[in-house]
């Protein structure tokens, strides 16, 4: 295994490792000389990369996807960990195991598809569960489902993410639908379970993680009613055709989300939330736990979520504040003492008055 990982860098710390470069920039300094900036990635998340000085005798000698070997020292910056390169090399694929470099699901993904076909097994509907037969009787659907990330970055971006989030969202599913009377359950996991298959073909996993022409060209949403045109059963009622390719076009809720339609019924629109909310439940456990070694009660800035997240732990954990002294400094009480006096004069010039 390759040490040290994406994760157990701490600030600084002098760094020499192999990284696999998720993405490049050579971008311009003010001077006009060109600078690096890079995103290393292993099995354990990523880290920003800067490379500053002796650029153009490396700049081309590297693309992303290439393995390299680093040596620099880790710093905060915005209170984020950040790799300042001094100098790199490109390093065969022989000399890797890819195993070291792609993050995968905690889970392994033959028990959690074996999860998943039981969910399909459960549904009284014919229509509904002879679609997702097809689907996932297909050979190549179901062991690219197995693999696929849900995301390139955001949230479940790993090996089997894919699977693991639709799980998650089974669970809630199940839970939410017989909280809300007249919800279709069998409807409403067809839809949970379709949303994101488009992504099988949207992403490119082999080595880090970025769309494939086919889905810069449609999108996992127009992906995945292909696919469902593609597999749906003799005799499948027109009407509920219509529901579930709904469900996959309006699932990100808004228009400027991406989705060509907004969710007008019941399933759709709880849907649409549950896929939200635990995107971004994973996104935020996600930056706690990647920001957890940096100092503060503060994550960096996440874009996903537009804002930086409070380490909770950190923050319960943290020593109170100790109360300020109440025996007054020398000469806080000669002032004291002094005020005394004078209002003490200014007390007993009033009560003169007063007799006169």
């Amino acid at each position: 295994m390759k040490s040290p990982m994406c994760r157990d860098l701490a600030p600084g710390q002098g760094v020499q490792a192999i990284f696999l470069v998720q993405s490049k920039e050579v971008r311009q300094k003010r001077t006009g000389e060109p600078y690096l900036s890079l995103t290393l990635m292993d099995r354990s998340g990523d880290i920003d990369a800067k490379m500053w000085d002796n650029v153009a005798g490396v700049m081309d000698s590297f693309e992303r996807d290439d393995f390299i070997k680093v040596k620099g020292e880790t710093q905060l910056f915005q209170n984020r960990l950040q790799l300042t390169v001094h100098s790199l090399q490109r390093v065969p694929d022989t000399d890797v195991d890819l195993a070291d470099f792609l993050p995968a699901s905690r889970r392994d993904p033959q028990e959690m598809f074996a999860e998943l076909q039981a969910i399909i097994a459960s549904l009284s509907n014919p229509h509904l569960k002879g679609l997702l037969d097809n689907l996932f009787g297909d050979p190549e659907i179901a062991a690219r489902y197995r693999q696929a990330p849900a995301a390139k970055g955001i949230h479940h971006a790993w090996l089997g993410g894919l699977l693991e989030h639709v799980l998650s969202l089974c669970t809630l599913a199940r839970a939410t639908a017989r909280h809300y009377a007249g919800i279709d359950e069998d409807l409403l996991l067809t839809g949970v379970i379709l949303h994101d298959i488009g992504k099988i073909s949207e992403l490119e996993y082999s080595r880090s993680f970025a769309y494939s022409t086919e889905g810069g060209l449609l999108g996992h949403m127009q992906i995945g009613l292909r696919m469902v045109a593609d597999h749906l059963p003799p005799g499948f009622p027109p009407k509920l055709r219509s529901l579930v390719e709904h469900m996959i076009l309006s699932h990100h809720g808004q228009l400027e989300f991406g989705s060509p339609k907004l969710p007008v019924f019941p399933e759709a629109l709880l849907l649409h939330h549950l896929d939200n909310l635990d995107s971004k439940m994973t996104a935020m456990f996600g930056m706690l736990e990647r920001d957890r070694a940096t100092p503060g009660l503060w994550t960096g800035y996440n874009a996903a979520l537009e804002r930086s997240i409070l380490d909770k732990e950190k923050y319960l954990a943290e020593a109170p504040p100790q109360p300020a002294s109440k025996t007054p400094a020398a000469g806080n009480a000669q002032s004291a003492k002094q005020s005394s006096m004078f209002g003490q004069a200014l007390m007993s010039a009033l009560d003169g008055k007063k007799e006169n």
